[in-house]
C-alpha cells in the first residue's frame, strides 16, 4: 500500500500548501520583481558597500573578524540542525510511546504509526535541508575571508584588478548570506510544519501564520524601514 493512501485528502492538500508557501515565498523574496524591496536585498547592497570600504583600508583585520562572527552564527545554527535531527530520530525510536501519549490527549488526533513516522521523517528532511544550507554558508564565508585577504593594496582602488577583487568578494558574501537565509527560513517553516501533528487545518493555519511573519519581516518590519526609510 502506498504511504500516500494512509493520508487523507485534507492532509495532502495541507502538505501541498506548505510546500507552495515555503518555496513559493522563497522565490518571491529572492527573484521576483519585488525582491529589490526586501530586507535581504537591501542588506546585500550593504554587503557590497562593506567590501568597498574594506578595500579602502590599510589594515583589514576588523573585516576578517566580522566574517568570523558571521561564521560563528552560521556554525551555531548548523550544530542546532544536527541536534534537531537527533531529536527527530529519538521521536522515531519512541513512536509507540508517543502514540500512547497522543491517544490520551483531549484532542481528536487519530493517526497510524505509519502516518506519524512519515510526518517525523518530513521534519527530519527539513532540518537536513537546513543543515546543508548552513554548512555551505559557513564554507562560503570562509572563502569570503580568503578573498578579503586577497584584496589588492588600497592604492590600487579604481583599477580593474581591484574592481574584480571587490566584485568576487562581495558576490561570495552575498551568496553566503542567501544560503544562510534559506537555512534560517527552513527553521521558521519547521514551526509551521509542527501544526501537521494536530491535523490538516492546524497545519494550514500554522503555515499561513509563519508565512505572514516572514513576509512582514522582509517587507514591512522596522528593521527594513531602518535600512531604507523610503
Amino acid at each position: 500500500m502506498s504511504i500516500l493512501s494512509a493520508f487523507s485528502v485534507p492532509d495532502l492538500l495541507a502538505a501541498a500548501w506548505f510546500l507552495l508557501a515555503w518555496f513559493g515565498y522563497g522565490a518571491y523574496a529572492e527573484s521576483s520583481r519585488w525582491h529589490g524591496h526586501s530586507l535581504s536585498q537591501l542588506m546585500n547592497l550593504q554587503r557590497t558597500a562593506w567590501i568597498r570600504q574594506t578595500a579602502a583600508r590599510d589594515l583589514r583585520m576588523i573585516d576578517t573578524q566580522i566574517v568570523a562572527g558571521l561564521q560563528n552564527g552560521t556554525a551555531f545554527f548548523a550544530s542546532t540542525s544536527l541536534l534537531a535531527i537527533g531529536g527527530g530520530f529519538a521521536l522515531l525510536n519512541a513512536s509507540d510511546r508517543v502514540l500512547e501519549v497522543v491517544q490520551e490527549l483531549p484532542f481528536d488526533l487519530e493517526f497510524s504509526r505509519a502516518v506519524w513516522e512519515t510526518k517525523v521523517v518530513g521534519l527530519l528532511v527539513i532540518y537536513a535541508y537546513a543543515f546543508f544550507k548552513f554548512g555551505w554558508a559557513y564554507r562560503l564565508f570562509n572563502y569570503c575571508s580568503i578573498l578579503i585577504g586577497a584584496l589588492p593594496p588600497k592604492d590600487q582602488i579604481g583599477t580593474p584588478e581591484m574592481e574584480g577583487a571587490i566584485r568576487r568578494a562581495a558576490d561570495l558574501n552575498i551568496q553566503a548570506g542567501q544560503h544562510f537565509n534559506r537555512g534560517l527560513r527552513a527553521f521558521f517553516v519547521s514551526i509551521g510544519y509542527l501544526g501537521w501533528f494536530l491535523g490538516p487545518v492546524a497545519f494550514i493555519v500554522t503555515t499561513t501564520v509563519v508565512l505572514a511573519v516572514l513576509a512582514h519581516r522582509q517587507f514591512r518590519s522596522g528593521a527594513r524601514k531602518a535600512i531604507d526609510p523610503a
